[in-house]
Order: C-alpha cells, then sequence, then structure tokens
C-alpha cells in the first residue's frame, strides 16, 4: 500500500520555447522564499520559544534579507501563525480525503504511518505544536475551536457511518482521532524519554517502521479491523 504523507508540489517546468527566454515565474519565487522562512522560524521557535525568536534571526537562518521576511509576513506572530497551520495542515493531510465509501482498515492504517513518518521527519515541528498546547494554545485557541472543531467532528462522521454500517467495531470516532494524533506525536515529542528507556542513542528507520507496524496492529484491532501487514 503506497501512502501519501503529504501533497507533493510537481516541480518539472516546461522547457522554454526556442528562442525565447525563460519565462520569470514570481509566484514559483514566492512559494519557494515562504518555504525557507518558514523552515527557518521553525528552528528558530524551536531553539528560543515564542519570546526569545527574533525576525532577524530568522530572516539569517533562511539566508534573506529580513527585509524580505517582512515582506512576506508583516510580523514574527503571523510567521509563528504559518508555521502552526501548516504543521497541522501536513499532519491531518491524508486523512483529511476520506470518504464513506472508503475502506476503513486502509483509511485509518494510512493515517496511522503517515503520522509516525511525519514524526521521524518533522520531529521539531510537532514540538513546537505540543509546547503551544501545552501552555494553554495562546496563538490557537480561535483555530482549535473553529477549524479544528469542525474537521474532527467531519472526519468523525464518516468514522460513525463506517461503525453504523457494521464495517468496524463499535468505538468512539473523536477518541479514536485523539488516540491516533496522542500515540504517533509520542515518538517525536518524547523522543528523549524514549532513547534513554531504550538505551539508544538515536532513531534507526526500523524503529518507526515496528512502531508504525504496531500501533496499526494495536488499534485497527481494536476497531474489528485488520492491518495490512503481520
Amino acid at each position: 500500500m503506497t501512502l501519501q504523507s503529504e501533497i507533493k508540489i510537481s516541480r518539472t517546468a516546461e522547457a522554454p520555447a526556442k528562442g525565447r527566454a525563460r519565462r520569470y515565474r514570481p509566484g514559483r519565487i514566492r512559494a519557494r522564499n515562504r518555504e525557507r522562512i518558514v523552515a527557518a522560524a521553525e528552528q528558530e521557535f524551536a531553539q528560543h520559544g515564542f519570546r526569545g525568536a527574533t525576525i532577524q534571526n530568522i530572516a539569517e537562518r533562511a539566508e534573506l534579507p529580513k527585509s524580505n521576511v517582512l515582506y512576506y509576513f508583516s510580523n514574527k506572530k503571523r510567521i509563528y501563525h504559518a508555521l502552526l497551520d501548516e504543521i497541522m495542515v501536513r499532519w491531518n493531510a491524508v486523512f483529511s480525503e476520506i470518504k464513506p465509501e472508503d475502506d476503513p482498515a486502509q483509511a485509518l492504517e494510512a493515517f496511522i504511518r503517515t503520522k509516525v513518518e511525519l514524526s521521524r521527519r518533522y520531529p521539531v515541528a510537532s514540538r513546537l505544536f505540543a509546547q503551544e498546547v501545552i501552555q494553554g494554545a495562546p496563538f490557537l485557541k480561535d483555530h482549535l475551536r473553529t477549524d479544528m472543531r469542525e474537521w474532527v467532528r467531519d472526519r468523525a462522521g464518516v468514522i460513525q457511518h463506517w461503525v453504523d454500517e457494521g464495517r468496524m467495531a463499535q468505538v468512539d470516532p473523536v477518541k479514536l482521532i485523539f488516540l491516533i494524533w496522542s500515540s504517533t506525536q509520542h515518538y517525536a515529542d518524547f523522543e528523549t524519554q524514549i532513547l534513554m528507556v531504550e538505551n539508544k542513542a538515536e532513531y534507526e528507520q526500523r524503529d518507526f517502521d515496528h512502531a508504525a507496524d504496531f500501533l496499526s496492529g494495536v488499534i485497527l484491532r481494536g476497531c474489528g479491523l485488520e492491518p495490512s501487514k503481520p
């Protein structure tokens, strides 16, 4: 089963017509610069927190002039919001597409495995989000009460449809989403604890493969479903 962890953007450009200069694509440059700024901000906020982070440091990490950063984001708060939004979109993209006619085992397993892979690829982002929520979600309260609440209700509705049709066991759909979020993000948020307890210096790919297999098996069987792998 091939899993998509995030929406891929094609980077293939059309070859310019013969004798014609290559077209200038400001949209692509803007997107690339914005990605650089958000990636740099992730490291800056992780190291210094929101209060200690500065736009100047973010600009230096992104290797862009400070004026360029301010062109895309008028202040530090907007950069932070953009970073948190990107984290949540990235996490939930694969489960945002599920439909009542989909196979529940395949859909849930794809969600679990994608979330484990994202914990491997973006551990800093996961810890930043956890820190924001632990502090009372000062920058995310409105989003959690509106967009995120609606997303969870909508996705829970699809799971409830599967339950009502007898395609999976009687489970609380919202609690199931919480369980998948927490168990998969645990490998990023509590990396230090896990490595110390397991007496490891760092994670290896097989650690995440095993975690994905284990969580898929336990969660799906708890839902009366069978995972694709033993």
